[in-house]
């Protein structure tokens, strides 16, 4: 019997303006891994809705979530980043439905420190005024849910470092006869 690694696969969350697209990024290029971020799947309807200042709903979030779902399912193989807010368990849920066991690298920060990165951020759909409702919507990592916690304030490769470090330890092996 030979033991096999099973490359590294999760998902990057957290409120809007917490850093997952860059630690994302950084993390998949660390592991050598496919990357999406999660915005880049949303259907036209959700930006538009987040563009006028209005919350996504859980009816809004489904679609997007299926489709992240469907992404990491398709990449369990080859290993993947992706990134996405996934702020209730009920979404996580759906992401491993899709992905079972699929990790979870929650980007934690203070709500003052996330309205200043996204006030100071250019071209992005995601308001200031919806980040209340970002926090309102979260909720952290249960105990039994794999995943980590991450402070925001670090620096971008010491978080991608500190993730690829928790993955090591974290990713499953499988044996094949």
């Amino acid at each position: 019997m030979t033991a096999l690694t099973i490359p590294p696969i999760a998902v990057v969350m957290g409120v809007a303006g917490s850093g997952k697209s860059a630690v994302g990024g950084r993390l998949a290029d660390r592991l050598d891994v496919p990357y999406i971020d999660g915005d880049d799947l949303h259907p036209q309807a959700n930006i538009d809705k987040m563009s006028a200042g209005h919350p996504l709903d859980d009816e809004d979030r489904e679609p997007w979530l299926i489709i992240i779902g469907k992404w990491l399912h398709d990449h369990r193989e080859t290993g993947a980043i992706a990134t996405c807010s996934a702020l209730k368990r009920s979404y996580r849920d759906l992401l491993r439905d899709a992905c079972p066991g699929v990790p979870f690298i929650h980007l934690a920060g203070s709500p003052d420190l996330i309205v200043a990165r996204v006030s100071g951020r250019e071209g992005h759909f995601m308001p200031t005024s919806l980040v209340d409702s970002q926090f309102d919507t979260l909720e952290p990592l249960g105990l039994d849910e794999p995943g980590i916690t991450l402070d925001v304030t670090g620096p971008v490769d010491g978080l991608a470092d500190q993730a690829a470090s928790w993955l090591a330890g974290h990713r499953p092996t499988t044996t094949r006869n």
